[in-house]
């Protein structure tokens, strides 16, 4: 019987992958109501914390009705929905000195690789248009970040000789930047970093005046200060970047350890969710009063993400961010953190 149970386990899951890796928008709240069923059954903590609200999956029609997990969860339990494979991948979040971080176990390379191309590449093109400069530097210092090896695949899949990491060694990368001024290739330039090194950059004794000359020069913010600086809205960081850094506007990026999905900000703080993932919000006084896109815009609550790549942990997880919904179907903006909530490097750059 355990035999049979495991291989329809294994069924269904190929068949919940095939549809998120060939899934179109019209599908998504079948295929997120289907995944919310699978993870009521095979996922023991989140089904656990469903039986605890007294909710019966099969009642569940709508994504406002599913029930969000905590994502405080990722920090005390293993999220998985089925036994994770001998070498599976564990992304932990940052954190800061003696606070208890949150773990992801990562089941599935392919299918996290596969998506975050489809939405970058729908965001921005091909990456192998792109020499891609990741300045990363905290993140570097560690093994297990998500972001780090996102970047990593990123790097490989440009196919260029010029992208990589930099930690520390910001002269190389502006020489590398310098060379790309002067010999352009026809690819863009992807300089993506966290927010305190582009900063730090930003604001230091270098002539950065030849970033101007680079034709398609993309500066992305990652967030995060980590306490390394003084706390700045979302505008202020902005401002400083673009006018030091020669462009006209600066791109954001917004993730998190629990997530494997990515929503992109093309400027101004408006995030565009990845195709695998919708935002939902809550109101703040109330955890399970949750409202989608239709509703005023210019109402604040907690953001709730909706992540069908999670397949293998959880797909649906209320965050400790706050937000509200952009003029565009979809769209959001992040207005900061709840109050005594963890601080968290990568979302930082919104508050």
């Amino acid at each position: 019987m355990e035999l049979q149970n495991n291989k329809s386990q294994t069924e269904k899951r190929q068949a919940l992958r095939r549809q998120i890796l060939n899934l179109r928008s019209s599908d998504f709240e079948r295929l997120a109501l289907d995944i919310f069923r699978y993870q009521a059954l095979y996922n023991p903590v989140y089904g656990q914390y469903i039986q605890h609200l007294n909710i019966k999956p099969e009642q569940v029609t709508r994504l406002t009705d599913i029930p969000f997990l905590p994502v405080q969860f990722f920090k005390h339990h293993i999220i998985r929905s089925g036994e994770p494979p001998a070498t599976a991948v564990i992304f932990e979040s940052s954190g800061t000195t003696g606070q208890q971080t949150s773990q992801h176990h990562l089941f599935d390379e392919t299918l996290y690789k596969t998506v975050s191309n489809r939405i970058f590449q729908e965001n921005f093109g091909d990456l192998n248009q792109f020499h891609i400069l990741a300045l990363l530097p905290s993140y570097l210092e560690r093994n297990n970040s998500s972001l780090v090896y996102m970047m990593q695949h990123f790097i490989a899949e440009s196919k260029s000789e010029i992208s990589g990491f930099y930690l520390k060694n910001v002269d190389e990368m502006l020489e590398t930047l310098m060379f790309l001024a002067n010999n352009p290739d026809g690819r863009k330039v992807l300089m993506l970093g966290v927010t305190f090194a582009l900063l730090d950059l930003a604001e230091s004794e270098y002539d950065l005046s030849f970033l101007s000359q680079i034709r398609d020069l993309t500066v992305m913010d990652t967030g995060g200060m980590k306490g390394r600086r003084q706390e700045l809205l979302r505008e202020e960081v902005h401002d400083i970047l673009t006018a030091k850094l020669f462009v006209d506007k600066i791109y954001s990026e917004y993730g998190m350890t629990e997530m494997l999905s990515q929503g992109y900000s093309h400027g101004g703080g408006l995030l565009v969710p990845g195709f695998s993932m919708r935002i939902l919000l809550r109101d703040i006084n109330d955890p399970f009063a949750i409202y989608d896109h239709n509703i005023n815009s210019s109402k604040t609550g907690g953001i709730n993400v909706i992540d069908l790549a999670n397949l293998d942990s959880c797909s649906f997880i209320e965050t400790q961010d706050l937000g509200r919904f952009g003029e565009k179907e979809g769209s959001f903006y992040v207005m900061g953190r709840f109050d005594n909530s963890d601080i968290r490097g990568c979302n930082l750059m919104v508050i």
